[in-house]
């Protein structure tokens, strides 16, 4: 079920006051909550670091917030990368885990002390060749294929996808690593997106712990850490259960003691890279009700389009809405609501019983904390909107300003082309 709302129609009308719609609402203290309840299930591991999928809310405030909370980052690019570094995670509390990766990216990641997760066997002598060794710690990302069943279509079967190594190319990676001089490995993979079924990601433990034990038994590497990648849901439709955090960090922990201590590789340092869960139930996508149409369905136009969410456009995602001062009405109406954008995917509901919704009312957007802003595009010239913190005192913060149309022309000519024959 999605997280409550946590403002009153008041509130949120005395807030659009200051900040017109649309906009993206954070709420920190709901956000640290999760996050610490999330670390106290996996404590039982000697080591345990959540590296934040910063793809999933790349706003440096949000990235603070989780680094005091003893977050680390996991990035996949080089804004991604300074952002982490600009919000105060440093170091081997990073980790890049990038595929098809320009060298500069590998040359700013090893400078600044990153873990670099490489997604290919060729990538060795690349990131040798970009920074004229290889580091002292290196992490391979591992494709299963067939060996991991049960993938759920958002990421696909791992024989169809373009990311990790084979079960032969691994092994031979870190033979190749350990001669040259690497004196620390990972091990890493990420084969679920969104998946609510907690037994899924105790086999990908068991899975990977059992690699880890061939590995050291086959090359002589011991694997200091293993990156359980993300997937994690969350339940965006009302009849959907939340993943139980102590569940799967005690399912996780029987695989780690039946296979990893026998093999003389305990204690092994256990990472995830979630994003969805962390973030997602805690923020929602603000929007007023602009127009009404009465065709062969009912329209609800709203200011904000898919170019701030395009889950439910691009994926069929659902997201609940809830109309402002309306939660407890009855749901007379089936709507589609839709944005301005000129794609007839941009519905952000299909057919949705909802309460009546009169023109000027405010709608929210659930579960729009993780992969909303971020996912964000300027087809149309659609101009992105902001983004706004809740404190912990009920204050609020402004921490991205919506888009100008000075910022969707800043990389134009418009000057030059006046003068262009």
């Amino acid at each position: 079920m999605s997280s409550s709302f946590p403002l009153s129609k008041a509130q949120l009308d005395d807030l659009i006051s200051k900040f017109p719609t649309p906009f993206y609402l954070y709420d920190e203290k709901a956000i640290r909550e999760n996050m610490q309840k999330f670390t106290k299930a996996f404590s039982i591991f000697p080591v345990f670091r959540e590296h934040f999928a910063v793809k999933a809310c790349p706003n440096p405030y949000i990235l603070k917030i989780l680094a005091q909370e003893g977050c680390g980052a996991d990035c996949s690019s080089l804004p991604e990368l300074i952002l982490s570094k600009k919000s105060g995670i440093l170091g081997k509390k990073v980790i890049f885990t990038s595929n098809e990766t320009p060298a500069e990216e590998y040359k700013y990641a090893y400078e600044n002390g990153n873990i670099i997760n490489l997604d290919d066997f060729t990538h060795i002598d690349y990131l040798k060749k970009a920074i004229g060794k290889l580091p002292d710690t290196i992490c391979f990302r591992y494709n299963p294929g067939n060996d991991k069943q049960g993938c759920n279509s958002i990421i696909g079967k791992p024989e169809e996808a373009k990311y990790g190594l084979t079960r032969e190319q691994i092994i031979q990676a870190y033979k190749i690593c350990k001669e040259e001089g690497v004196k620390h490995f990972g091990l890493h993979t990420m084969v679920a997106s969104n998946e609510l079924n907690p037994d899924f990601f105790i086999d990908t433990a068991k899975l990977l712990f059992e690699l880890c034990a061939e590995i050291k038994e086959k090359t002589g590497v011991r694997i200091e850490f293993v990156d359980l990648g993300g997937g994690l849901g969350i339940p965006y439709r009302p009849e959907q259960k939340a993943v139980d955090y102590d569940y799967v960090a005690k399912g996780i922990k029987n695989e780690y003691d039946k296979i990893l201590i026998p093999a003389n590789l305990d204690p092994m340092e256990i990472y995830w890279e979630c994003g969805r869960p962390i973030t997602g139930p805690y923020g929602w996508l603000i929007t007023t009700a602009i127009h009404e149409k009465h065709i062969y369905r009912e329209y609800i136009a709203v200011d904000s389009c898919m170019a701030d969410l395009m889950r439910p456009g691009m994926y069929g995602a659902y997201h609940e809405i809830t109309v402002s001062g309306k939660e407890n009405e009855p749901k007379t109406q089936v709507y589609d609501v839709v944005g301005s954008l000129c794609e007839n995917c941009d519905k952000f509901a299909v057919q949705r019983s909802l309460p009546k919704i009169e023109m000027g009312d405010h709608i929210i957007i659930h579960d729009a904390g993780a992969h909303g802003r971020a996912m964000g595009f300027n087809y149309n010239g659609k101009l992105r909107c902001g983004e706004i913190l809740m404190r912990q005192d009920g204050s609020f913060k402004q921490i991205r300003r919506r888009e100008t149309i000075d910022d969707l022309f800043a990389t134009l000519d418009l000057d030059g082309v006046e003068n262009f024959n």
